[in-house]
């Protein structure tokens, strides 16, 4: 009787491999053939299940949404010992930086994914490519949180803070990739601005 294939475990299993490959070459070195090879399968498998590099590259950016979104739920959740809003903020922000290998990879090829987004149609109309709205709207609500709960700082608002922590977290994550500081000094200046937007008593967890 021939082994029962589970095609869908299949799919993930070569979007892992892009994920892999392209987080040491490049989103923009690998090709299908490469991503064949990682797999240890062959060309016409990966084109059997994909057909084109583009759909291997939206549902590639699917499975990296999803990671990303088990990671943050992770460091959320081992900051439930200090449920405070700026504990949760602190979780989401340290979860984007490039810390370890992990983040690095999810850092490198959603910034490629947002290039390639630039120009790309396709792409551009994923939802994770919009993401940086959710996220937005996410902190806002916890700073609008924390500021009913007379933790922020007087004059701090909610929704500018966002912004500005969201261009901050990207801005970090870039110079951690390309060696302009290290992960350390990156977690280092989203403290301070924590501890500018927030009054002590809603203090640091400093994950």
């Amino acid at each position: 009787m021939p082994k029962r294939v589970d095609h869908t475990q299949r799919r993930i299993e070569i979007a892992e491999a892009l994920i892999r490959v392209s987080g040491r070459r490049g989103l923009h070195a690998v090709g299908m053939r490469d991503v064949a090879a990682e797999a240890d399968v062959s060309l016409r498998l990966v084109q059997y299940y994909f057909e084109t590099k583009e759909k291997l590259l939206i549902f590639g950016l699917q499975l990296l949404a999803e990671k990303f979104g088990e990671r943050v739920a992770a460091r959320v959740t081992a900051a439930e010992a200090d449920p405070s809003p700026r504990a949760t903020v602190e979780a989401l922000l340290m979860a984007a930086l490039p810390t370890d290998e992990e983040s690095r990879t999810f850092h490198l090829l959603y910034t490629s994914y947002a290039v390639l987004a630039v120009t790309d149609e396709a792409l551009a109309a994923q939802p994770f490519v919009r993401d940086p709205d959710a996220a937005e709207e996410a902190l806002t609500k916890l700073l609008r949180q924390a500021e009913g709960e007379g933790l922020l700082s007087p004059g701090a608002n909610p929704r500018l803070e966002a912004v500005t922590l969201l261009a901050m977290s990207a801005g970090l994550g870039t110079s951690v990739l390309v060696g302009q500081r290290g992960p350390e000094a990156a977690a280092e200046v989203l403290h301070h601005q924590l501890d500018r937007i927030f009054q002590e008593s809603g203090h640091s967890s400093r994950m």
